[in-house]
């Protein structure tokens, strides 16, 4: 059984007990957390598709922690016109556990 869901503008395609990380999320480690725009949800043979969201569906998880992920660098050069600019950037994230799919 899977679910595919929206969060964070990002769908994210989970079945029961996968570990993912999300877009960040308020929450405290050990808080649950309802998500309840689902797109699809798969049981066997049977298929759920959404038109734009599946009626009465719910994907459940538990906040494992709240992180932020690796420093991404950015350089913007243009050659011979003295233009160098450096930037980095570093994504809040939110650790979530699918503990639940409900069709």
């Amino acid at each position: 059984m899977f679910a595919v869901f929206e969060s964070g503008g990002k769908q994210h395609r989970v079945s029961e007990g996968d570990v993912i990380r999300l877009e960040r999320l308020s929450g405290e480690p050990g808080e649950s957390v309802e998500f309840d725009r689902v797109l699809l949800v798969s049981e066997g043979d049977g298929v759920t598709v959404g038109m734009p969201y599946v009626e009465g569906g719910k994907v459940t998880a538990e906040v494992l922690g709240q992180g932020r992920g690796a420093k991404i660098r950015v350089i913007k050069f243009k050659r011979r016109k003295n233009y160098l600019r450096r930037i980095g950037h570093r994504q809040d994230y939110t650790e979530v556990r699918i503990t639940g799919i409900n069709a």
